[in-house]
């Protein structure tokens, strides 16, 4: 592979170990490395409760992991079980970009999820050591000196680089830190035999790789990329391109939407057996969404549903998407008919454990298209104002303010969701 003519950059990846856990340990004053502590969230909320967080030392003494349930966490004194504090975990990455902000420009930051970022230093990282182990370093200690908190760090000349640097082989080094080269690619990359490990690549790609005769990423490397093309698509050429550690893009390049949608989805806390528990939620979530809709000011024509089962026997279907086109409205009333519809039309009594709400084709809120079929014009303009009036008392008052009398039945979710944060308890910021 000639890299003469690819990005030749300097990026950190840069990863809170067990970002959850250890706010919770240095909250506690206690050592984030040292300390078993899991975070749990409700068993309400998951069926029974799932582990969100583990610590390092958690996961070495009683080889629990995240997304296991509570029956998997061992009965013992030295475990600390605590409950999520998503404000909190908010706080503390809101905090630590900003620390990232004494290394980079804001253009050379790219916040990656909740607990990474990744750092544009190509033109910055010499100010802060010799090498970029060095100045890598100055970034973990301003980190830990101020949060208390231990970060894991990959370098690369390119983001794939670093972020399978940081995921792969960062964990197995004394100081969290490990770097890839375009002329390391053969070494490090290459070796790679379970597929899962690198970014980009899920089960059921890597199990799609395999019935291609692909087992590890030195046979991606080696394969023909216009035969992956004709076998997966575009993503045959992405995954041949990391197989090389090649990554053009540009972090002071923001991704633009090309078609923007709002939407909300929900994990129930329990299989829905019941339709009209069902079309409860749905409404909730319905309502929601056109909540959101008019907040942004737009107008949506496009409606999508999507219903995940909660078992799926092998060769039958595991869920449900469905979209579709409808006269341009915001409206609690016209989205929620339209979500009802479609559910009733595709669902053939499966015990149903996800749904999800959206809207597309968003359009300025310009105007209300008034129907003469449909209970009159005054009716119409009535419900366009209580939908309106609905929306400012829950912005003012909080969303639990104003609630339907039918979110207080069985299977409503509405008054627990308003709650939580990313599907999780809030939590105070401290005790």
């Amino acid at each position: 592979m000639d890299y003469a003519n690819e990005p030749h950059g300097v990026f950190f990846l840069i990863d809170i170990k067990s970002f959850y856990a250890s706010v919770e340990c240095v909250q506690r004053h206690e050592n984030p490395l040292r300390t078993p502590l899991v975070v749990m969230s409700e068993a309400a909320n998951t069926n029974g409760g799932l582990i969100l967080a583990t610590s390092p030392m958690a996961k070495k003494l009683f080889h629990v992991s995240n997304v296991s349930r509570v029956r998997d966490v061992p009965e013992d004194n030295r475990l600390i079980v605590v409950p999520p504090r998503m404000n909190l975990y908010i706080e503390q990455n809101l905090i630590i970009n900003n620390i990232f902000r004494q290394f980079v420009t804001d253009q050379d930051l790219y916040p990656y999820s909740i607990d990474e970022s990744i750092l544009d230093m190509t033109h910055s990282w010499h100010l802060f050591g010799q090498t970029h182990r060095e100045a890598a370093l100055a970034v973990q200690h301003m980190v830990l000196q101020r949060t208390g908190l231990y970060t894991s760090i990959g370098i690369g000349e390119t983001p794939v680089q670093a972020k399978i640097a940081l995921d792969v082989y960062a964990k197995h080094d004394p100081d969290f830190i490990d770097e890839m080269t375009y002329q390391t690619v053969p070494k490090l990359i290459w070796p790679i035999k379970d597929l899962t490990e690198v970014w980009g690549i899920g089960r059921r790609t890597a199990a799609h790789l395999n019935r291609l005769g692909i087992y590890s990423m030195d046979d991606l490397a080696h394969t023909d990329p216009y035969w992956l093309k004709e076998e997966m698509g575009v993503i045959g050429t992405q995954l041949f391109a990391v197989a090389w550690g090649i990554d053009r893009s540009k972090l002071s390049q923001r991704i633009k939407v090309r078609e923007p949608s709002l939407g909300n989805s929900q994990v129930l806390p329990r299989d829905y057996h019941r339709q009209e528990e069902i079309e409860l939620v749905l409404r909730e979530l319905a309502n929601q969404v056109a909540s959101r809709v008019r907040r942004h000011g737009k107008q949506a024509r496009r409606v999508s549903l999507s219903i995940g089962f909660a078992y799926a026997a092998e060769g039958e279907r595991g869920g449900f998407s469905h979209t579709v086109t409808i006269p341009q409205t915001n409206s609690n009333r016209e989205i929620a008919e339209t979500v009802i519809t479609m559910f009733r039309k595709y669902w053939e009594r499966e015990p149903v454990r996800n749904v999800a709400v959206s809207c597309g084709q968003l359009a300025a809120d310009s105007g209300q298209q008034l129907d003469l079929l449909d209970g009159g014009i005054e009716q119409q303009i009535k419900r366009d104002n209580y939908d309106r009036v609905t929306d400012a008392i829950r912005q003012r008052f909080g969303t639990t303010a104003l609630v339907m009398a039918s979110s207080l039945l069985k299977g409503g979710t509405m008054i627990e969701r308003a709650s939580l944060v990313g599907g999780h308890n809030g939590g105070n910021s401290y005790e």
